[in-house]
C-alpha cells in the first residue's frame, strides 16, 4: 500500500476522531447540566444548574445582552435551552448524524459562549485553568468544528453516509425500473 493510500484514511480517521470527541464534550456537557440536581460523592445534594452566573458574569462585547438573558423573564428558557442544545448537538457529531447541521449549531453556540467572555487578561482568572489572551479553549474547539464542517465528516462516517447510500441505492433501483 503506497503512502498515497494511506494518508486519505488516516485524515479521515483524525477527523472522525476529532468529531467524535467534540461530540462527546458536547454530549456530556448538556447531560450533566439536565442531570443537575444531584449528589455529589459524599452524599450532598448539589444545587441546579443555571446559567445565572454565567451570563452575570460576561464581559464580552455583547455583555449587556448576556446580561438581560440572566433575567427572571429569559433565565428559565435558557436553562432549559442550552443543555438540549448541547445534547443535540452532542448526539449529531457523535452519531455522524445531520453533521452540518450540528456543527453549525455547534459553532453558534461556541461562538455564543466566547463572545460571552473573551480573554483578555493575559493571566490566570478564578476558576479557570490557564491564563488565556484572546484564544481559549472555546476558541480552539470553534476551530475544530469548523474543521469538521468543511471537511463534511457525516460523508465520511456516521449515520448520514448510511443514509446517504441507502439513498443512492433506492435512486438507482428506481433508475433502473424505468429504463426497463
Amino acid at each position: 500500500m503506497s503512502a498515497g493510500a494511506v494518508r486519505p484514511r488516516a485524515e479521515a480517521v483524525a477527523l472522525i476522531l476529532l468529531r467524535t470527541l467534540v461530540g462527546w464534550h458536547f454530549l456530556y456537557e448538556g447531560l450533566y447540566k439536565l442531570a443537575l440536581p444531584g449528589w455529589s460523592r459524599a452524599g450532598a445534594p448539589l444545587a441546579e444548574w443555571s446559567a445565572r452566573a454565567y451570563l452575570e458574569g460576561a464581559s464580552g462585547p455583547l455583555a449587556p445582552v448576556f446580561t438581560a438573558l440572566a433575567g427572571p423573564a429569559l433565565l428559565p428558557w435558557v436553562d432549559r435551552a442550552v443543555p438540549i442544545l448541547l445534547v443535540l448537538v452532542g448526539l449529531s457529531l457523535m452519531l455522524g448524524l445531520c453533521t452540518q447541521a450540528g456543527a453549525w449549531g455547534a459553532l453558534g453556540l461556541l461562538s455564543v459562549f466566547y463572545l460571552a467572555s473573551i480573554p483578555t487578561a493575559g493571566v490566570p482568572q478564578p476558576s479557570t485553568e490557564g491564563a488565556y489572551l484572546i484564544v481559549s479553549k472555546t476558541l480552539i474547539e470553534w476551530a475544530a468544528v469548523l474543521l469538521v464542517l468543511v471537511c463534511r465528516t457525516g460523508e465520511l462516517a456516521g449515520l448520514d453516509l448510511l443514509r446517504h447510500r441507502r439513498a443512492a441505492v433506492r435512486n438507482t433501483a428506481a433508475r433502473s425500473v424505468q429504463v426497463r
